[in-house]
């Protein structure tokens, strides 16, 4: 019996290393390191790990405006698979098309300005296979974390390594160069820029870039309502750097078009806050360095820019109303996404 000993050490070796998480993913996630060992994951990846898909095929595109059986079994595929596209109510709207749209992107690896929102035949069987998506930063099963892409302009809400919402996102708004874009307007806002409610509500004269930094954050604080901040509108936000959150809005088109902040549709951020907690980390992708490499001054949002010249001279002493997206400096009007990349109507109110 004196192999017994020997043997209970190789059994719990053989767990730890099983069990174990690759590189410092573990540290990064539980405990906001910035240093690594291990060149880290720069794609998403996919395992077999989703519920049974229906059997049946589909014979036509499913587009916006298509209704029927075949458009709610999609639907329901889609959340089943963890993308949320609304009611299951056989209408093939908005919300829809985002869902797909995040699926293009993130399983598919289309780019973002290729997605379609469409469903074909062809993309059917491809979503009828048992896919499921994996952290770029697992925790062994041990946390929860959200992950944000901004290339692809998806987030993914990982509970225990498990992807429990998946979803498209508009981030802040880019140039013609890809850069953050500047965006100028008068603004009514009774939170700070911080996220935190001022005594009074305050009217200004806003300019700042529309810059959603890169890095690994934590959610701070959340707020049940609408928020109206220097960045924008936000409906039932849950902060994550300063004054930047994850969000509801009226409008999330395909592109960046947010002034900085994470828009999601409205349908999900009715129950967001219930999926996140406070603390758990947020890790965002910003296409160029990996969350970890990203400088202090690097993950700083832009809180102000410096007023271009055309409009140093124009002063206004009424509050005018704005499209969701605004155009880049200089801009005199605002403009609406086109409605084929546009999943709502533009609102009278400028959004995070």
């Amino acid at each position: 019996m004196r192999w017994l000993p020997a043997l209970g050490a190789a059994v719990l070796l053989l767990v730890v290393a099983l069990t174990a998480s690759p590189g410092t993913n573990d540290t990064v996630v539980g405990d906001v390191a910035t240093t690594s060992t291990t060149t880290p994951a720069t794609t998403t990846t996919l395992a077999l790990v989703d519920p049974p898909a229906p059997t049946e095929p589909i014979s036509r595109n499913l587009e916006r405006g298509i209704a029927g059986d075949d458009v709610a079994m999609v639907q329901q595929r889609l959340k089943d698979l963890g993308f949320d596209p609304g009611p299951i109510d056989g209408i093939y709207g908005g919300v829809t098309i985002q869902s797909v749209w995040a699926y293009e992107k993130l399983v598919l690896g289309t780019p973002r300005e290729q997605a379609t929102g469409v469903v074909t035949p062809a993309l059917w069987e491809r979503m009828r296979e048992p896919l499921g998506v994996l952290p770029r930063r697992p925790t062994g099963g041990l946390r929860n974390h959200t992950e944000i892409y901004l290339p692809e302009q998806v987030m993914v809400v990982f509970h225990a390594d498990v992807p429990t919402l998946i979803t498209h996102i508009s981030s802040g708004e880019l140039d013609e160069f890809g850069q953050p874009a500047v965006y100028c307007e008068e603004v009514t806002y009774d939170t700070d820029n911080n996220g935190d409610l001022l005594e009074e509500p305050i009217t200004d004269f806003v300019c700042a870039y529309a810059k959603t930094p890169g890095g690994v954050f934590r959610y701070e604080r959340e707020i049940t309502g609408i928020r109206s901040g220097p960045l924008g509108d936000m409906w039932d936000p849950v902060y994550f750097n300063y004054g930047i959150a994850v969000h509801g809005a009226l409008n999330v088109p395909l592109e960046p078009a947010s002034h900085g902040c994470v828009r999601i549709p409205m349908h999900i951020s009715a129950y967001f806050q219930d999926l996140v907690e406070l603390g758990e980390a947020v890790l965002v992708w910003n296409g160029v360095s990996e969350p970890e490499e990203v400088t202090y001054e690097e993950s700083l949002p832009s809180w102000w820019a410096e007023v271009p010249p055309e409009y140093t001279t124009t002063t206004s002493t009424t509050t005018t109303t704005t499209s969701t997206t605004t155009t880049t400096v200089p801009a005199t009007t605002s403009t609406s996404t086109p409605a084929a990349t546009s999943t709502s109507v533009a609102a009278t109110t400028s959004q995070g």
